[in-house]
């Protein structure tokens, strides 16, 4: 039954069917074929069961925030000010670009908000001042997957979700590595650009009064983060309820930019409610292919699958590894994550692994789902905001950060107080 699903769930997805769809048809097709028990008159309990959950509402909270800052024009200030101050190092705006990133990752929730984001405010930039456009797209490309480990991130709610994990906790674990993988990106940026200068475009300079006068800009994200992810940690407000202070903190931020208008605030809200759609069409989905898998056995084949191979817990991991890679060449992150976790995850949390550091281990490894074709979302993103060039010039810039994203896999084996440092001082 394994080869089938997965034979059945590549064909469904070359067709370019919507990932949600492809979820239910599969739980149709077991239920029609591996199953002696008509599980489709589950389908209505199921899907209520997997949305009537208040964990879920800081999903749609989440994705305005991001959309308020990126249609407030906030973007476009950020971006200038983080190039005041890091222009200097070699790479000049490409650090800008890991920079920005980062500080939208840890607003917004959304690795592929946080791309296009950046994209479209850099990619003028890069033309203008005539960058190595390899290198300065596979950084925005790279820099935009750190928005699903960087706190507030909607792929953490889902895992939590689906586990029943503390998000505090998880937004905890996220944070150092993500944080790391970003200073990580600068580091391998500047000494690329020092082997090489011509990749990382002209030399530029500021005045020490420009770079204070620039911190303006970028004092509202700092406060806004504080505030969200802070209120948090200190117990005062659910993931939910920060969510939702966030909106109205962003709105201020984007009225006091002279940002809001009746055209912003309507394509906020339609593009939240696209977004939203989307990813609970793919949580229902799961949860009804998930619920046709248990109940047809899937569960327990694979666990004798592993049992067959008489592997240690360290030789199961790098199995679990090398599978979230091969199957995000293939698979959309969120996607991946839900239709494998009520699987992957019981079986390495018997093993004795922690489920918070898997979950951050896990958040890293679908990252690279981003990357690579042929459903690297954040290439094509990065490629549509180009409008020139091909879109193997974004992939051959990708591979450094990609290096990075398998040292940090290897970071987290070696050292797992990186992720459980800050949630074990909780």
């Amino acid at each position: 039954m394994i080869g089938s699903v997965a034979i059945a769930l590549l064909g469904l997805l070359s067709l370019s069917i919507p990932v949600g769809i492809v979820l239910f048809l599969l739980g149709f097709g077991i239920s029609e074929f591996f199953s002696v028990f008509p599980l489709i008159r589950g389908l209505g309990q199921v899907v209520w069961s997997a949305s009537d959950s208040a964990t879920l509402i800081a999903i749609p909270f989440f994705v305005l925030l991001g959309e308020i800052l990126v249609r407030g024009g906030i973007a476009e200030r950020t971006y200038g000010s983080l190039d005041k101050w890091v222009s200097w190092l070699p790479g000049g705006l490409v650090h800008a670009n890991i920079g920005t990133a980062t500080m939208f990752s840890a607003t917004s929730g959304s690795s592929v908000a946080t791309a296009a984001t950046v994209a479209t405010v850099a990619m003028p930039q890069a033309e203008r001042l005539g960058y190595d456009p390899k290198l300065f797209s596979g950084a925005i490309a790279a820099g935009g997957t750190l928005g699903i480990l960087i706190p507030p991130s909607i792929n953490l709610i889902v895992y939590g979700f689906l586990t029943e994990t503390s998000i505090p906790r998880l937004f905890l674990a996220g944070l150092l590595p993500g944080l790391l993988m970003a200073v990580a990106f600068m580091i391998v940026t500047a000494v690329l650009c020092k082997i090489r200068p011509s990749l990382g475009g002209p030399s530029r300079s500021f005045t020490w009064g420009e770079r204070f006068a620039a911190l303006a800009q970028l004092v509202p994200i700092f406060i806004l983060f504080t505030v969200v992810i802070g209120s948090i940690y200190a117990g005062w407000a659910t993931p939910t309820e920060s969510a939702a202070v966030g909106v109205a903190m962003a709105l201020l931020i984007a009225l006091f930019n002279g940002g809001v208008s009746s055209t912003m605030l309507r394509e906020s809200l339609l593009g939240t409610v696209r977004i939203t759609a989307m990813i609970m069409l793919i949580i229902t989905g799961a949860y009804f292919l998930n619920f046709t898998l248990a109940s047809a056995g899937l569960g327990r084949e694979l666990q004798g699958l592993f049992d067959s191979l008489n592997l240690s817990p360290f030789g199961t991991l790098l199995v679990v590894i090398v599978l979230y890679i091969v199957l995000g060449f293939f698979i959309e992150t969120l996607s991946l994550m839900v239709a494998t976790i009520p699987i992957i995850v019981p079986i390495m949390v018997g093993l004795g692994y922690d489920k918070v550091w898997f979950g951050v281990m896990m958040i890293v490894l679908v990252e690279m789902a981003l990357i690579p074709p042929p459903v690297g979302l954040n290439l094509y993103v990065v490629q549509g905001a180009r409008k020139s060039g091909s879109l193997s010039e974004v992939m051959l810039g990708c591979i450094p950060y990609v290096l990075v994203m398998l040292g940090m896999v290897a970071a987290l084996i070696v050292f797992p107080q990186i992720a459980l440092f800050l949630p074990g001082s909780l």
